[in-house]
């Protein structure tokens, strides 16, 4: 029996319009299908995993109770949202998710009218579903709105700061917790089971709006007083429970906890709290990986686990032990290695201590490394604080995460001259997660801050050096940003040895063109430059090193002998190497110059395997090799034919 014989229910769901005259057991089999699809379809095509099973109840309610794409759901931390895009007529696309091309991972509202708003960084839904739901308010819409937010994403101070400003603004927001013990992790007991009951019937609340309109008739309550009920309840729930509740101190009613993956229970409570008026919270507890036992067990492993065999739950690694570790592995190491020798060096990671190897920090020195959870501003000021005192502190944060730390860089580190290892991990394009991922603008964004110093490495050995340099030649903040995946050698433990700030090296000698790059870029420029001097062409090639400072030995130099200078880098190219070179040849009145630039043009990138897009914006051997045979001057005796150049680009 096939798959889809084998799926009675979701065969006959396309949009949520199918599943209104579903039965309760029918509801619940579609459940069950849509966790077999998700197994089996993730276990061939890789995916992040385990979140989405957990959300699959909570879906299907959603779709069920409330009329989409009218009403909104707003998804946080989008990978939690596999459910949704099976029910909402992306099925038979399903196979491509995160695929060049095809379905992106996350929720994008220009894929399908059913996604309200992107989600690919955490900690948005509340801010942006308030926005919508005041919106609609504004324009007298009946309009339902559901923020669901979890999965470590209340960890964020954006969250925090959605949830402060949801009561002081007309709305009817519904907050949904999912809470899946990776951010909030409330006991559950028979009390609280009571009280949820009681308190999301629609008697009580019927009751509760009754007294509420007697108070306000018998001018019991002032405009000064208005959330008198509110508050005489939620402190009345504090008292019977002997806790303070958080979100109710933010004056959203409270509903919760409650099983998430009892469909019964989660249709109960959203039926009676639907209509009510003003922001409300529901909490939610589910099971990360529901559905698939070695999930449950290790959610961290099975977020975004690759391929695996469903049948034993082994996960399928491909990695030959000949081939380079990932750049990540190399300064988990490194980082572990350099911490042995200094007590001051301490490691601090928002949440990604697997992604990023801070978890080898964290087995040999627990105490001196901090996973701070999804809170990227605080991870950096948290940084800066140890480094006031003496510490040393890398903070590894994403590329494309670390945008949110911005003010942070510049107010609590640049500013201050803290002595702070940024390290930014996936710089570059990142492949499948696509433009919400992708770290291309870090060297754009990071060059106009003073007192920072920024650089990229090379290769794993430089990686090494560049960390050693960071912490014993410098005393303020020190950039290092490297790609994800392997690297180039084989061979990275080297003895570390520290690199002369702001100055680079000269890789290749040549008189025709100049080629500068920074970061591993330049290996790819290497081959390029590789097979063009096999056809006579003489290109000099030049690793960086250090965007700030930069090598001006270097510049004057190529300025005085090249008329011709391409720029390469892995990032956009407005602001980056490309513009630092174009800005110094200008200020120095090097007039007769021309720089071409190859980078990232100013567009947002795809998702898709990282081979295919260097490929698709020339950053690959063929490309760069085509960019600089437009520029190089034609050669009589031996000029490249199209099957040569062909050959060439086959290399």
């Amino acid at each position: 029996m096939d798959q889809q014989s084998e799926l009675s229910v979701l065969n006959k769901v396309n949009f949520p319009s199918d599943l209104k005259n579903l039965s309760l057991e029918e509801l619940e089999t579609l459940c069950a299908d849509l966790r077999k699809y998700i197994i089996d379809e993730l276990s061939a095509n890789p995916g992040h995993f385990a979140s989405s099973l957990g959300t699959v109840e909570l879906t299907v309610a959603l779709h069920y109770l409330y009329n989409t794409p009218y009403d909104k759901i707003v998804w946080d931390v989008g990978h939690q949202a596999y459910s949704h895009k099976l029910l909402t007529g992306r099925k038979d696309k399903f196979h491509t998710n995160r695929q060049f091309g095809g379905l992106s991972g996350f929720p994008n509202p220009e894929e399908s009218e059913y996604d309200a708003f992107i989600a690919g960084h955490a900690s948005n839904s509340i801010s942006a579903a308030l926005g919508i739901a005041v919106a609609s308010q504004l324009k007298n819409e009946n309009r339902h709105v559901v923020a669901v937010i979890g999965d470590g994403s209340m960890t964020g101070g954006l969250a925090y700061e959605g949830l402060n400003n949801a009561n002081s603004q007309p709305n009817d927001l519904l907050i949904i917790l999912n809470d899946n013990d990776m951010a909030i992790d409330d006991n559950v007991g028979g009390l609280r089971d009571y009280l949820v009951k009681m308190t999301t019937s629609a008697t009580y609340n019927r009751v509760r709006y009754d007294v509420y309109q007697k108070f306000k008739k018998g001018n019991l309550i002032t405009e000064k007083g208005k959330n008198f009920i509110l508050r005489f309840n939620n402190s009345l729930k504090s008292l019977l429970t002997k806790q303070q509740n958080l979100f109710e101190g933010f004056n959203i009613r409270y509903f919760g906890p409650i099983d998430g993956n009892d469909l019964h229970a989660v249709l109960r409570v959203l039926r009676n709290i639907k209509d009510l008026k003003g922001p409300k919270l529901l909490h939610l507890h589910t099971v990360k990986g529901k559905g698939f036992k070695p999930a449950e067990l290790s959610a961290t492993e099975w977020h975004a686990p690759g391929k695996f065999n469903k049948e034993t739950g082994q996960r399928i690694i491909v990695r030959n032990k000949e081939q380079p570790l990932p750049y990540q592995d190399i300064f988990g190491h490194t980082l572990v290695e350099m911490a042995e020798k200094d007590s001051r060096i301490v490691g601090v990671t928002p949440a990604m201590p697997t992604g990023c190897s801070m978890t080898y920090m964290i087995k040999a020195f627990p105490e001196r490394a901090f996973d701070v959870g999804i809170a990227e501003a605080h991870a950096v000021t948290f940084s800066a604080g140890m480094a006031s005192d003496g510490l040393v502190p890398f903070c590894n944060i994403y590329s494309s995460f670390m945008q949110r730390a911005y003010d942070q860089v510049i107010h609590d580190v640049a500013l201050q001259k803290q002595h702070i290892v940024l390290c930014l991990d996936r710089a570059g394009l990142v492949g499948e997660d696509g433009p919400t991922h992708h770290g291309v603008f870090d060297l754009a964004y990071m060059r106009p801050i003073p007192n920072l110093i920024i650089a990229s490495p090379y290769n794993e050995h430089y990686l090494r050096h560049l960390m050693y340099t960071a912490v014993y030649e410098n005393d303020g903040p020190f950039v290092i940003r490297y790609p994800r995946g392997q690297g180039e050698l084989t061979y990275w433990d080297v003895e570390m040895k520290a690199l002369p700030i702001g100055q680079g090296r000269k890789l290749k000698d040549g008189n025709e063109l100049a080629v500068l790059t920074i970061g591993p870029i330049g290996n790819t420029a290497s081959k390029a430059i590789d097979l063009l001097e096999e056809k006579g062409y003489s290109i000099a090639l030049y690793d960086m090193i250090y965007l700030k400072p930069i090598d001006e030995d270097i510049l004057n130099a190529v300025a005085k002998k090249f008329s011709k200078i391409m720029t390469i880098e892995n990032g956009v190219i407005k602001g980056g190497l490309g513009s630092a070179v174009l800005e110094y040849l200008a200020d120095n009145e090097y007039n007769n110059i021309e720089v071409i630039r190859v980078g990232i043009e100013d567009e947002f990138i795809p998702h898709g395997p990282i081979k295919t897009l260097n490929h698709m914006y020339g950053l690959d051997v063929e490309g760069l090799t085509d960019r600089m045979l437009k520029i190089l001057p034609a050669k009589e005796t031996n000029k490249i034919s199209i099957l040569e150049k062909t050959d060439i680009h086959q290399q």
